[in-house]
């Protein structure tokens, strides 16, 4: 079995991740924060996404000895300048609270048309492997769309009840799409496909690091 650390407690993660890595390396195992020792988790400070998930993936790795991957992902308003950005997850305030979250967005969307609410998903997602700059790899995928006036659907977690993605012509929020028709489309989705062959390449039996691909951070 190959396991790979996921530095999140997020189970719909983990299950994303494990969903399209397996076909890629068999027996892979993604494991979370719950199965290693407690290690105490860097503040997310950087200005970009790429920055936060390389952050995180960095810190996992030392902590957990494991290949390691990361993700940080948001939504971006263009009505509020990009906000909340990097910010999202905490946007409402701390503790962190997705029914927080959502009703300050629709409470600062509460005057913008329709035509003037677009937006889109941007997920960054860092994997390191070893120490030092060759060893980690980050990518992007982006899922374009608009917000709503109000709350639609039970899947999904944070911004997804409020969020129509353009490659939905149907209208229903990322909270009403199955688990495979989101993950066709989402900007998670998106990097998760592009980064796997790469993360196979390192994990695969007859790849060990040293045949490994490698990207400037």
């Amino acid at each position: 079995m190959t396991r790979i650390f996921l530095a999140s407690r997020n189970a719909k993660k983990l299950g994303e991740l494990e969903r399209i890595l397996a076909p890629l390396v068999p027996g892979l195992r993604v494991v979370g924060l719950d199965a290693i020792d407690h290690y105490d988790e860097p503040v997310e400070d950087a200005p970009t996404f790429e920055g936060n998930a390389l952050i995180k993936a960095r810190a996992g790795f030392r902590a957990s000895g494991l290949p390691t991957v990361a993700d940080d992902s948001g939504l971006c308003v263009d009505a509020l300048n990009g906000m909340p950005g990097v910010l999202s997850a905490r946007w409402g305030g701390r503790p962190k609270s997705d029914e927080r979250n959502n009703q300050l967005l629709l409470d600062q969307l509460a005057d913008v048309p329709d035509e003037r609410r677009g937006a889109h998903f941007t997920a960054a997602v860092a994997f390191v492997h070893a120490e030092g700059a060759g060893g980690e790899i980050v990518v992007e995928g982006r899922m374009d769309g608009h917000v709503l006036r109000e709350e639609r659907g039970e899947g999904g977690f944070g911004y997804d009840p409020l969020f129509v993605a353009s490659a939905t012509p149907d209208g229903r929020t990322s909270a009403e799409l199955s688990v495979a028709e989101k993950d066709a489309i989402s900007h998670r989705g998106v990097a998760l496909r592009e980064i796997a062959p790469l993360v196979a390449a390192v994990l695969g039996p007859e790849n060990g690091p040293e045949n490994a691909p490698t990207q400037d951070a």
